[in-house]
């Protein structure tokens, strides 16, 4: 049975001859303060806007309280932040730091709550006469093209080479998704997301049904990437990077005839086990167990420019590292939370959690580099940087952020804000 509890003097256990009482009167209060950091190389970036505008407002703009732009902002935040399903802005729109991420035009009016962010996702490829709510579309083009317009725009120097790797993982679902299929390989319904990484940017993110070969769709995503990079830059070697998912003949061939290199990974079978009996042998004297593992490698490359160990071991298993720029989507920035009925509104899902993780590289990239945190993943940074408790007050003419004075990393964090005018 509940109690009429007040929110009044709330005592604990003493502490160090010391009564200790809680109470909620701390003022206005953000567990967020470090978040200006992001919106920092936003600014430096203009990533988030360049994002926006790939979104179309069929709104009556006499009618609108929150810009598509500011949407857009306050989603991909909530995302950086930890913050992983809409029903959590029904809170955080009333932070106040929230306001100043989203760039809103009134910082004591609330953000936009759950069913406008809802809207925003759910409204289909065009908009009809008779739509009500659902009016703010997204050109899933454009958002491609910005992905790989950021790995551009992120070096000023241009790269003389660069490996793209590719790479698919499984998106578990547990509702009536379309798209909605049962993958025998990992043993339960999910999507199949494609994923094309250069470093640590992310050119790719393709959500796609499961009842499919993982290499689908790399031959309509590679030429694509290729072509605007070569645009750009012209006279830079590409080699793509990847297991035996994808060693498809369509791709290399479509490699040769375009001047990319690769290196595949190719799965094994009794023809090419019989090739290497003599070694096979060997390996098994020198193991001592009598045990094998054999990998295979094709690659484009000549064997006059590198020999098959380094091939394997310095070029080919150097693709874990991509692994590392996936797991950080689902695990740490929510991209699995594909819930919407539709594959469409759930690609949009995507988009959003990519988005919020080009944020967080920008700033592992502009803010962190030297640092302890320069190869954090998202999580890391997020907790370190991100999470930092402030009292917000908000002034004619300024917003003032008191930053916890016990931060174990105000060192950190005012090092990255000195380094802000070379980005």
């Amino acid at each position: 049975m509940s109690t009429g509890c007040t929110t009044g003097a709330l005592p604990f256990q003493g502490a160090a001859g010391h009564e200790v009482v809680a109470r909620f009167y701390g003022g206005t209060l953000t567990s967020d303060g470090g978040a200006v950091l992001l919106r920092a190389v936003d600014r430096a970036t203009n990533l988030l806007g360049q994002f926006a505008a790939c979104f179309t407002d069929h709104r009556d703009p006499t009618r609108v309280t929150h810009s598509v732009a500011a949407l857009v902002r306050q989603r991909v935040y909530g995302l950086a932040l930890g913050y992983e399903d809409l029903n959590d802005h029904d809170a955080i729109r009333h932070d106040p730091l929230m306001a100043v991420l989203a760039e809103s035009a009134d910082l004591a009016a609330p953000g936009a709550g759950k069913s406008t962010l809802n809207r925003l996702e759910l409204t289909g490829a065009t908009v009809g006469t008779d739509a009500r709510y659902k009016k703010i579309t997204v050109d899933h083009d454009a958002v491609d093209r910005l992905f790989v317009d950021v790995f551009v725009q992120a070096h000023p120097t241009p790269p003389t080479a660069i490996i793209l790797d590719l790479d698919a993982t499984d998106d578990p679902i547990h509702g009536a998704q379309e798209g909605r299929f049962f993958h025998g390989y990992y043993g339960h319904y999910c999507y199949l997301p494609l994923y094309i990484v250069g470093g640590e940017h992310l050119l790719c993110a393709r959500l796609r049904p499961s009842d499919r070969d993982a290499s689908a769709g790399a031959l309509e995503e590679v030429p694509r990437i290729v072509a605007q990079l070569r645009a750009v830059w012209p006279e830079m070697a590409i080699t793509l990077r990847t297991d035996s998912g994808f060693c498809r003949d369509a791709l290399m061939t479509w490699c040769e005839t375009h001047a990319v290199d690769y290196v595949f990974g190719l799965a094994k079978n009794a023809r090419l086990i019989a090739l290497i009996t003599d070694e096979l042998a060997e390996a098994a004297t020198a193991d001592g167990d009598g045990t094998s593992n054999p990998r295979f490698v094709v690659t484009s490359r000549a064997i006059a420019d590198v020999d098959a160990r380094t091939l394997y071991e310095a070029v080919y298993c150097a693709r874990g590292e991509m692994e590392n720029r996936i797991k950080e989507q689902p695990l740490m920035l929510f991209a699995d939370r594909t819930s919407a009925a539709k594959l469409r509104a759930n690609q949009l899902r995507l988009y959003f959690s990519s988005v919020a993780y080009l944020l967080l590289a920008a700033l592992r990239r502009l803010g962190l580099a030297g640092t302890a945190l320069a190869k954090a993943q998202c999580t890391t940074i997020r907790l370190t940087l991100l999470k930092i408790g402030a009292r917000i007050r908000v002034t004619v003419r300024k917003v003032w952020l008191a930053l916890a004075s016990g931060c174990p990393h105000a060192a950190l964090f005012a090092q990255v804000h000195a380094d802000r005018q070379r980005w």
